[in-house]
């Protein structure tokens, strides 16, 4: 079911990521996504997540849906041209993918194949445009196509940017290119997430909250030197290192989060990263 139909609905909805492997084992993925299929709306399926070389997403995806799954097919900018990319977004529709995530992608410099060559002949708007354009029946060279397709197309956000401004000036761009729903860079802060939810709160987009899971003290370091708009306050940070048992308390925290800011919101985005197995806690914890 495509999220727009959820979000019309008025349900909350949940996704989490499913992450390709690097190489062509897909159980212990599969195993992680029937762990979670009744628990969640869909599976964002990550493509070359870090600019690291992984099965791709648009077999993912259609792996997931012929098993009766909904993924979220993501799609970045970063390793192929409008050509490639539009006829990927043909493929994933005739495949019965609908719900799709425009992201421009990271810089092959995080990734493991330094030499590699970055594409980026689109962005992430640009992306969104030309995803509406095939909607109306029509490629970027104006060209008519063979019956359309029709996806839910989202896009993300980075609600703790410093400064915001830019941000909510391309989140506008993005509704305009054709965006119907928004999932945030993970957010720790609910007050200031709540601030960022009042600026928009006329755009009448659905917004989905980011929450990834701390694994530990010095991994919510690392995000507050590292990854643009993340801030861990201090004191989650003490939670985290005087916890004696780090797992119980990543949940703790990540359920805390949900419950303060999920009245905010019209969804959550869960990013376990390889702690898929405490995301159905988590969600117990956040009321879900």
């Amino acid at each position: 079911m495509k999220l727009s139909e959820l979000f019309n609905d008025g349900k909350f909805v949940i996704t989490t990521e499913a992450g390709p492997p690097k190489g062509v084992d897909v159980e212990r993925m599969l195993e992680d996504v029937e762990l979670l299929r009744e628990r969640v709306d869909a599976f964002n399926v990550t493509d070359q997540q870090s600019s690291v070389m992984r099965l791709g997403s648009l077999a993912v995806s259609a792996l997931l849906k012929r098993r009766g799954i909904e993924p979220v097919f993501q799609v970045t900018c970063r390793d192929r041209n409008r050509i490639a990319l539009q006829s990927d977004l043909l493929s994933a529709y005739v495949l019965g993918i609908e719900n799709v995530l425009c992201l421009t992608g990271d810089y092959v410099s995080l990734g493991d194949h330094l030499g590699a060559k970055p594409v980026f002949d689109l962005d992430s708007v640009s992306l969104l445009l030309t995803a509406s354009r095939l909607q109306e029946g029509y490629d970027l060279a104006g060209r008519e196509i063979a019956g359309s397709p029709t996806f839910c197309l989202g896009a993300v956000v980075n609600p703790g940017a410093n400064p915001l401004e830019p941000q909510i000036i391309k989140m506008e761009k993005k509704i305009e290119a054709g965006a119907r729903f928004f999932q945030t860079q993970a957010v720790y802060e609910p007050e200031r997430f709540a601030a960022f939810m009042k600026q928009v709160e006329g755009f009448g987009v659905p917004v989905m909250v980011g929450i990834i899971l701390l694994k530990s003290a010095g991994m919510a370091r690392f995000m507050n030197r590292n990854v643009a708009g993340i801030h861990v306050p201090d004191h989650l940070i003490v939670e985290m290192e005087e916890a004696k048992d780090r797992a119980e308390m990543s949940v703790e925290i990540a359920g805390r989060l949900i419950r303060e800011m999920k009245g905010l919101c019209q969804g959550v985005h869960i990013m376990a990263l390889g702690w898929e197995k405490y995301v159905p806690t988590v969600l117990d914890a956040a009321g879900l």
